[in-house]
């Protein structure tokens, strides 16, 4: 075996380690429930970005664009495009806030909240089924790992925006 033989076969490749395949992993995953989500909701014309804002104001009837925006970790641009669709549709409707007359608050009509309880039901079925032979301890093993990561990412992005 000669020098550069020696040296390829003791490189270590990112593909190798145990970090790199969590990643690889993780990102395969989501993807593929993300592409089976929309298969399974397309009949009530929702795709995964809808559902995220719906399923958020079902949660927190009332937020703010700017606040939903944060939650879903994208730009308020993306809310802009998201949201008239929504509307269009009947299922959101925008809210003039009582003590600030420059704030919108964002709500599900009745049909938006019938229509997010079916999606939801899609979800949850596509979860369970998918996650249903884990154990629950290592779903929460999983979870907090993702947490952390997500903190870390989040800390590290607001470090290089100079916040």
């Amino acid at each position: 075996m000669n020098k550069k033989q020696a040296q390829i076969e003791s490189h270590h490749f990112p593909w190798d380690h145990p970090r790199f395949r969590s990643w690889i992993a993780v990102a395969r995953a989501c993807q593929l429930m993300q592409q089976t989500l929309t298969r399974r909701l397309t009949h009530l014309d929702v795709k995964p970005p809808h559902l995220d804002i719906l399923v958020n104001l079902y949660r927190f009837d009332g937020i703010t664009q700017q606040e939903l925006a944060r939650k879903l970790l994208v730009g308020r641009s993306n809310m802009s495009m998201l949201l008239p669709q929504l509307e269009r549709r009947g299922l959101i409707e925008r809210r003039g806030d009582a003590r600030d007359k420059r704030v919108l608050r964002l709500s599900l009509t009745s049909a938006g909240r019938a229509l997010t309880e079916e999606a939801m039901e899609i979800q949850t079925a596509l979860i369970e089924s998918s996650h249903g032979g884990e154990p629950i301890e290592d779903c929460v093993k999983v979870a907090e790992s993702m947490e952390r990561i997500i903190a870390t990412l989040l800390k590290d992005d607001e470090l290089a925006a100079g916040g």
